[in-house]
């Protein structure tokens, strides 16, 4: 009798061991062709390796507003730009997707799509498919971009203008030979022209539209309020000029930014110069350095607390929050500067 059951037992215990065992080697050949595709020369082998990962936090972030720049690739030449053409690499769409999909789950509300310019890659293609997926798949209740506009064609907006909330255009300065002087053009095209006609697509398309300008040597005595009261953004983002060594000086720099550089006076001057422009939201180089959470081209979390942009592991390789923990984000500067606002056009009160 107790031999009978021990062998019921056994046999029973066969039948699950063998079950799991299906599971498991079911979900192994599932998870084959993306660990192949990991272990295979490819794109993630062309991404250069951090030389030093500080883990600057115990406790990982929340990516709760996330700066995608996608491309370096730009078509304008501006001096003090402080994410330079150093690769013209872009992940491809379905990666792209893969990991926006992996920081919603992390806690992502906000995405920003820039660059480089990120309607130069497939014509505004690409940036389009991602803010749709963002918004149609993901239901992000915000989604934007920055572009310096003069890629942007009103056929994009009829085609994806309802999935992107708002359009950041930067525009530094309306005396288009200072804009050209900085190198925010390109030919004979007209930035501040066109500038005027995106504000009014933007209108037609129900499209929230800001402006940003970065205040430097060039346009630092400038006064902008009437044309910025005229164009009425939502908001008006003035940056202070900002080095950052290997993007816009040192040796091993793109750009040189130098001769951009202002003073913390010179740039509290501009502001009280604009102090009753109600949209205008003032970033010293204080408060933007540890205050943005930025993924390059690779997925890859940049930090610059120590005046360079060092790279984390890709999000795709570790996971989000394993990254992000190298990000050197200031969580607290992000709040305090107003990083979190009313920023999905469903809760604006817009006169489209």
């Amino acid at each position: 009798m107790q031999l009978a059951l021990l062998s019921r037992l056994l046999s029973v215990g066969r039948a699950v061991l063998a079950a799991l065992r299906g599971r498991l080697g079911a979900l192994c050949w599932s998870l084959a062709p993306l660990s192949l595709s990991l272990s295979l020369p490819g794109w993630r082998d062309s991404a250069p390796q951090p030389q030093r990962e500080q883990e600057w936090d115990d406790a990982a972030p929340t990516p709760t507003s996330v700066n995608y720049h996608f491309t370096r690739r730009c078509n304008y030449k501006c001096g003090f730009c402080f994410h330079t053409a150093k690769t013209s690499f872009v992940l491809p769409l379905e990666e792209a997707k893969r990991g926006l999909a992996m920081l919603k789950e992390g806690g992502m509300e906000k995405i920003n799509f820039s660059g480089g310019e990120p309607f130069l890659h497939d014509r505004g293609e690409f940036v389009g498919k991602l803010v749709q997926f963002c918004k149609q798949d993901l239901e992000l209740p915000s989604v934007s971009i920055v572009s310096n506009g003069s890629l942007i064609r009103k056929q994009w907006f009829q085609k994806y203008g309802e999935y992107l909330d708002i359009l950041a255009i930067s525009c530094d300065s309306f005396d288009e030979d200072v804009n050209v002087l900085i190198g925010r053009h390109q030919g004979k095209k007209n930035h501040v022209e066109n500038l005027h006609k995106l504000r009014q697509w933007c209108r037609e398309y129900a499209v929230a539209f800001k402006i940003n300008s970065v205040i430097n040597r060039f346009n630092v005595e400038e006064d902008m309020n009437e044309q910025i009261k005229a164009l009425n953004p939502v908001r008006w983002k003035v940056f202070q000029c900002l080095l950052i060594e290997g993007e816009n000086s040192g040796e091993d720099a793109l750009r040189e930014a130098e001769k951009f550089v202002i003073s913390d006076e010179d740039f509290d001057r501009f502001l009280d110069r604009h102090k009753d422009v109600s949209c205008l939201v003032p970033e010293s180089n204080q408060k933007m350095r540890d205050s943005y959470l930025i993924l390059d081209e690779y997925m890859r979390f940049l930090n610059c607390r120590n005046g360079r942009k060092e790279p984390s592991k890709s999000i795709l390789d570790v996971g989000v929050e394993a990254a992000i923990k190298f990000s050197g984000f200031d969580e607290k500067m992000f709040l305090k500067r107003g990083g979190k606002y009313v920023w999905s056009k469903a809760d604006m009160k817009l006169d489209w």
